[in-house]
Protein backbone atom coordinates (compact mmCIF):
# COMPACT_ATOMS: atom_id res chain seq x y z
CA UNK A 1 0.00 0.00 0.00
CA UNK A 2 2.68 2.43 0.54
CA UNK A 3 4.28 1.74 -2.42
CA UNK A 4 0.75 2.69 -4.26
CA UNK A 5 0.39 5.79 -2.24
CA UNK A 6 3.88 6.66 -3.49
CA UNK A 7 3.16 6.49 -7.20
CA UNK A 8 -0.46 8.26 -6.59
CA UNK A 9 1.89 11.17 -4.98
CA UNK A 10 4.14 11.24 -7.71
CA UNK A 11 1.54 11.40 -10.50
CA UNK A 12 -0.15 14.33 -8.49
CA UNK A 13 3.06 16.48 -8.68
CA UNK A 14 4.08 15.97 -12.28
CA UNK A 15 0.01 16.18 -13.24
CA UNK A 16 0.07 19.55 -11.37
CA UNK A 17 3.36 21.08 -12.74
CA UNK A 18 1.87 20.41 -15.91
CA UNK A 19 -0.95 22.42 -15.27
CA UNK A 20 1.27 25.02 -14.19
CA UNK A 21 2.61 25.77 -17.33
CA UNK A 22 -0.56 28.30 -17.83
CA UNK A 23 -3.79 27.93 -19.49
CA UNK A 24 -2.09 30.45 -22.41
CA UNK A 25 0.16 27.81 -23.32
CA UNK A 26 -2.37 25.18 -22.91
CA UNK A 27 -4.89 26.95 -25.11
CA UNK A 28 -1.72 27.65 -27.69
CA UNK A 29 -0.99 23.94 -28.08
CA UNK A 30 -4.58 23.05 -28.17
CA UNK A 31 -5.03 25.64 -30.76
CA UNK A 32 -2.71 24.30 -32.82
CA UNK A 33 -3.76 20.60 -32.59
CA UNK A 34 -7.15 22.04 -33.97
CA UNK A 35 -5.87 23.82 -36.47
CA UNK A 36 -3.35 20.94 -37.87
CA UNK A 37 -6.47 18.59 -37.96
CA UNK A 38 -9.01 21.25 -39.25
CA UNK A 39 -6.37 21.35 -42.47
CA UNK A 40 -6.57 17.57 -42.81
CA UNK A 41 -3.23 16.91 -42.22
CA UNK A 42 -2.95 13.11 -41.45
CA UNK A 43 -1.82 11.77 -38.18
CA UNK A 44 -0.79 8.75 -39.21
CA UNK A 45 3.33 8.85 -40.24
CA UNK A 46 3.79 8.31 -43.75
CA UNK A 47 4.07 4.13 -44.11
CA UNK A 48 7.82 3.52 -45.60
CA UNK A 49 8.03 2.44 -49.45
CA UNK A 50 8.12 -1.11 -49.82
CA UNK A 51 11.17 -3.14 -50.49
CA UNK A 52 9.70 -3.36 -54.49
CA UNK A 53 9.32 0.76 -54.94
CA UNK A 54 12.79 0.95 -52.84
CA UNK A 55 14.65 -1.66 -55.60
CA UNK A 56 12.57 0.29 -58.21
CA UNK A 57 14.01 3.86 -57.18
CA UNK A 58 17.76 2.00 -56.69
CA UNK A 59 17.90 0.72 -59.73
CA UNK A 60 16.24 4.05 -61.51
CA UNK A 61 19.25 5.67 -59.60
CA UNK A 62 21.90 3.26 -60.85
CA UNK A 63 20.50 4.21 -64.88
CA UNK A 64 20.84 7.66 -63.96
CA UNK A 65 24.54 7.36 -63.48
CA UNK A 66 24.35 6.39 -67.22
CA UNK A 67 22.79 9.45 -68.51
CA UNK A 68 24.87 11.59 -66.38
CA UNK A 69 27.88 9.96 -67.72
CA UNK A 70 28.98 9.60 -63.95
CA UNK A 71 31.29 6.03 -63.65
CA UNK A 72 32.19 7.02 -60.62
CA UNK A 73 28.65 7.08 -59.10
CA UNK A 74 27.88 3.92 -61.47
CA UNK A 75 30.44 1.72 -58.76
CA UNK A 76 28.80 2.63 -55.71
CA UNK A 77 25.94 0.58 -56.95
CA UNK A 78 28.27 -2.37 -57.63
CA UNK A 79 28.38 -5.12 -54.94
CA UNK A 80 32.31 -5.79 -53.93
CA UNK A 81 31.68 -9.23 -55.29
CA UNK A 82 29.26 -8.51 -58.31
CA UNK A 83 29.23 -10.72 -61.74
CA UNK A 84 28.03 -8.89 -64.70
CA UNK A 85 27.61 -11.41 -67.51
CA UNK A 86 29.59 -9.84 -71.19
CA UNK A 87 29.91 -11.87 -74.20
CA UNK A 88 30.84 -15.04 -73.28
CA UNK A 89 32.97 -14.45 -70.15
CA UNK A 90 31.77 -12.89 -66.97
CA UNK A 91 33.56 -9.45 -65.33
CA UNK A 92 34.18 -10.49 -61.93
CA UNK A 93 34.17 -8.34 -59.09
CA UNK A 94 33.76 -3.98 -58.58
CA UNK A 95 37.36 -3.43 -60.36
CA UNK A 96 36.53 -5.15 -63.43
CA UNK A 97 33.32 -4.28 -64.31
CA UNK A 98 34.61 -0.48 -63.52
CA UNK A 99 37.09 -0.93 -65.63
CA UNK A 100 35.02 -2.90 -69.00
CA UNK A 101 32.00 -0.47 -68.51
CA UNK A 102 34.25 2.51 -68.67
CA UNK A 103 34.17 2.96 -71.97
CA UNK A 104 30.04 2.98 -71.80
CA UNK A 105 30.71 6.22 -70.19
CA UNK A 106 33.55 7.78 -72.10
CA UNK A 107 32.13 10.11 -74.20
CA UNK A 108 29.73 13.02 -74.10
CA UNK A 109 26.34 10.93 -75.40
CA UNK A 110 25.06 7.68 -73.56
CA UNK A 111 25.51 5.05 -76.21
CA UNK A 112 22.54 3.26 -74.04
CA UNK A 113 20.14 3.62 -71.16
CA UNK A 114 18.28 1.22 -69.16
CA UNK A 115 15.34 1.58 -66.78
CA UNK A 116 13.12 -1.17 -64.84
CA UNK A 117 9.47 -2.67 -65.32
CA UNK A 118 9.83 -5.18 -62.99
CA UNK A 119 10.94 -5.63 -59.67
CA UNK A 120 10.39 -9.03 -57.71
CA UNK A 121 12.19 -9.04 -53.93
CA UNK A 122 12.24 -12.24 -51.68
CA UNK A 123 9.72 -12.57 -48.79
CA UNK A 124 12.55 -11.95 -46.76
CA UNK A 125 13.77 -8.99 -47.92
CA UNK A 126 17.37 -8.81 -49.14
CA UNK A 127 17.24 -10.17 -52.63
CA UNK A 128 15.57 -9.00 -55.44
CA UNK A 129 15.35 -9.08 -59.45
CA UNK A 130 15.12 -5.72 -61.53
CA UNK A 131 14.47 -6.22 -65.30
CA UNK A 132 13.66 -3.82 -68.13
CA UNK A 133 14.20 -2.69 -71.35
CA UNK A 134 17.71 -1.25 -72.55
CA UNK A 135 17.18 1.64 -75.61
CA UNK A 136 19.34 3.11 -78.16
CA UNK A 137 20.11 6.32 -78.38
CA UNK A 138 17.10 6.58 -80.36
CA UNK A 139 14.72 5.23 -77.60
CA UNK A 140 14.30 1.62 -79.80
CA UNK A 141 14.67 -0.92 -77.89
CA UNK A 142 17.44 -3.44 -78.37
CA UNK A 143 17.78 -5.67 -75.44
CA UNK A 144 16.16 -6.17 -71.66
CA UNK A 145 18.08 -6.18 -68.74
CA UNK A 146 17.81 -8.47 -65.57
CA UNK A 147 19.86 -7.28 -62.04
CA UNK A 148 19.79 -9.65 -58.63
CA UNK A 149 20.28 -6.70 -55.85
CA UNK A 150 21.59 -7.92 -52.23
CA UNK A 151 20.70 -5.45 -49.58
CA UNK A 152 23.98 -5.11 -47.87
CA UNK A 153 23.16 -2.96 -45.10
CA UNK A 154 20.06 -0.93 -43.76
CA UNK A 155 18.64 0.88 -47.04
CA UNK A 156 21.64 -0.14 -49.11
CA UNK A 157 21.10 -2.77 -52.24
CA UNK A 158 23.71 -3.50 -54.10
CA UNK A 159 23.98 -5.42 -57.62
CA UNK A 160 25.50 -8.89 -57.56
CA UNK A 161 25.07 -10.24 -61.41
CA UNK A 162 23.71 -8.06 -64.12
CA UNK A 163 22.85 -9.62 -67.36
CA UNK A 164 21.32 -8.63 -70.76
CA UNK A 165 19.38 -10.34 -72.87
CA UNK A 166 17.36 -9.81 -76.05
CA UNK A 167 14.36 -7.76 -76.08
CA UNK A 168 11.19 -9.19 -74.73
CA UNK A 169 7.69 -8.02 -73.46
CA UNK A 170 7.84 -6.71 -69.98
CA UNK A 171 4.69 -6.57 -67.83
CA UNK A 172 1.62 -5.22 -68.95
CA UNK A 173 1.19 -2.73 -65.81
CA UNK A 174 4.09 -0.33 -64.90
CA UNK A 175 5.58 0.37 -62.68
CA UNK A 176 5.49 -2.22 -60.11
CA UNK A 177 3.29 -5.17 -61.74
CA UNK A 178 4.26 -8.59 -60.90
CA UNK A 179 2.28 -9.54 -64.01
CA UNK A 180 4.42 -12.44 -65.07
CA UNK A 181 5.36 -12.37 -69.01
CA UNK A 182 4.37 -16.22 -69.48
CA UNK A 183 0.50 -15.00 -69.09
CA UNK A 184 1.25 -12.40 -71.71
CA UNK A 185 2.70 -14.60 -74.38
CA UNK A 186 0.03 -17.24 -73.49
CA UNK A 187 -2.82 -14.49 -74.14
CA UNK A 188 -0.88 -13.61 -77.55
CA UNK A 189 -0.69 -16.93 -78.24
CA UNK A 190 -4.19 -18.02 -77.88
CA UNK A 191 -5.48 -14.98 -79.83
CA UNK A 192 -3.19 -16.06 -82.63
Amino acid sequence: MMQFNWVVRRARARSSRLIAVGPHRLRAALFAVASLAAAGTPWAVAAEPSPADTVFAVERAFAKTMADRDVQAFATFLSDETIFFAGTRPLRGKDAVIEAWSRFYAGPEAPFSWEPDQVEVLDSGTLALSTGPVRDPSGAIMARFQSIWRLEAPGVWRIVFDKGGPPSPGPKDMPGSAAPVAAELAESAAQH
